[in-house]
């Protein structure tokens, strides 16, 4: 029962990290739980308290968590990231969805040439002319039309620590608008 009465009056996050008493109207504490202090941190780092007051106050309810969460994962990628933040990720997903199809696009390739019997295998790797692959199974090819689901990321996104050092130069974090020369994989 202590520890029930203990976490009532818990502060949340916002009001504990500027050292104030969390009323029980406070406008912080649906969003800023005490056991999410960095939460906070970040977005005060970057946003400011009062200018997230602000916000809040300004939305209408149902729109307040979003929000938050808009500006949580904001926050995190800029100090991740003070010059790009999430534009930086979202560059680097992009790129890497183009790189994804392309190698897609490969494979579809392949898969037409080989149901159209035009289809002449890749010579063996180094090191791996005397296997013998009559003992292996081959699965039949199957395609499928639509859609596949893409996974559930949770927010807020976690960045890779070398995102910004793959395939680009810190000048074309934008991605321009297509054309020249991509890396090839």
């Amino acid at each position: 029962m202590a520890s029930s009465s203990s976490s009532y009056n818990s502060p949340c996050a916002a009001c504990k990290f500027l050292r104030r008493k969390c009323l029980p109207g406070c406008i912080f504490a649906p969003y800023f739980p005490p056991e999410e202090p960095q939460k906070f941190i970040n977005v005060h780092k970057i946003f400011g308290a009062s200018n997230v007051t602000k916000l809040l106050n300004e939305l209408l309810p149902h729109q307040r968590e979003d929000a938050v969460n808009s500006l949580a994962y904001e926050a995190e990628a800029r100090v991740r990231d003070p010059v790009y933040g999430c534009v930086g990720a979202i560059s680097f997903l992009q790129r890497q969805v183009e790189r994804l199809q392309k190698e897609l696009d490969a494979a579809n390739a392949d898969l037409i040439r080989y149901a159209c019997n035009e289809y002449t295998p890749p010579p063996p790797l180094p090191g791996t002319q005397g296997i013998n692959m009559a003992g292996f199974r081959q699965r039949p090819v199957e395609f499928s039309r639509g859609f596949h689901q893409t996974p559930n990321f949770p927010i807020p996104y976690s960045i890779p620590n070398n995102w910004n050092d793959q395939n680009s130069s810190a000048g074309n974090i934008h991605g321009g608008g297509g054309g020249g020369g991509g890396s090839s994989i």
